[in-house]
């Protein structure tokens, strides 16, 4: 048994990962130094440089407190979020803050329109 087992009764149970995964990478909240808020797959971080798949640009959000609210519970006015279209891939440098999101904050904001003008 390791730290991701629980014995019940004599059965071992895995105990499930709340945070959502797509070929083995987690999705994720990241902020940069200038360049804003990002939600997506982190397929690679080195250092301060983080590569992120089907990304959006989290531009405004409503309905949590904080980011850290937004990766726990999701948004509970996405409406009131300003979510542009996510992109297949982007390079951020200078991160400074990544949000492990669980599976209902991950549809939360996938769910959020996409914000156009």
């Amino acid at each position: 048994m390791n730290e991701n087992e629980i014995n019940v009764n004599g059965k071992v149970y895995a105990l499930k990962n709340d945070a959502e995964k797509k070929d083995g990478m987690e999705y994720v909240i990241i902020r940069t130094c200038s360049a804003g808020v990002f939600a997506g797959y982190l397929k690679e971080r080195k250092g301060k440089e983080s590569t992120i798949l089907d990304a959006r640009r989290l531009w405004q959000w409503k309905g949590a407190a904080s980011l850290s609210q937004l990766a726990e519970e999701g948004t509970s006015d996405p409406d009131g979020c300003k979510f542009p279209q996510e992109v297949k891939q982007i390079i951020v440098t200078e991160t400074i803050e990544i949000l492990s999101v669980t599976e209902k904050a991950k549809n939360s904001i996938i769910n959020v329109g996409i914000w156009k003008v």
